[in-house]
């Protein structure tokens, strides 16, 4: 059987698995089609992933191509309906995309992807630089949650979709699972979500290892 939807990405990504969440949210049959960022294959304009063919459609950026699959194929069930709690989960992609991505990417979680799976030695100069800024980061979402709920009074959300596979990123490794694992919030939410069905069958290759090295 032909998959609904062709996700061209890296295999171990954050928005690859975006976007599989938002598929298996939707009951969408998907397949990814390993296609490295920046590469000849890749028909992103500016480089990135994933790149995703559905319903006649070649759609990039996660954002668009999570709503538009929630949108045309889950009845919009990952989006509140309410103006205002919309407007929160559209905050917290925002800024999940805009100012976490980048510092726990950067800082933290690349150094050890291309230390496990590279074999290049590990920066620890960058992350012990970044660490400190880190750790704030991770405090004010703990605080965030412990003060309103944050994104989850909306319940689950596409925001949790985002939030989740960035920070789960962070989770893999050492220095971020033991960041996390002294918060009071963030560690019970990211154990809830990982029992939802979605979030589960699109656990990343090794994910149990991820914390290794």
């Amino acid at each position: 059987m032909t998959p609904q939807v062709a996700i061209h990405g890296t295999v171990i990504s954050t928005y690859t698995r975006i976007v599989q969440i938002a598929c298996e949210e939707a009951g969408l049959s998907h397949q990814t089609i390993a296609t490295p960022a920046h590469s000849l294959d890749n028909r992103h304009p500016f480089g990135k992933v994933p790149v995703v063919e559905i319903d006649g459609l070649e759609l990039f950026e996660s954002v668009s191509i999570a709503q538009y699959i929630d949108n045309a194929h889950n009845s919009g069930a990952l989006q509140p309906a309410n103006a205002a709690q919309r407007a929160v989960m559209d905050r917290w992609i925002a800024v999940a995309n805009n100012y976490l991505f980048p510092l726990f990417e950067h800082g933290l979680v690349m150094p050890h992807i291309m230390h496990n799976y590279a074999g290049m030695p590990l920066d620890t100069a960058k992350i012990d630089k970044h660490l400190p800024n880190i750790a704030k980061t991770l405090s004010f979402l703990d605080l965030e949650m412990q003060k309103d709920g944050a994104w989850t009074a909306c319940g689950f959300t596409l925001a949790d979709v985002f939030l989740y596979c960035i920070l789960r990123s962070v989770e893999s490794t050492p220095q971020g699972a033991a960041g996390i694992a002294r918060l009071q919030v963030l560690p019970h939410w990211l154990m809830s979500c990982r029992t939802r069905p979605s979030i589960a069958a699109t656990a990343w290759p090794g994910e149990a290892e991820l914390t290794q090295g």
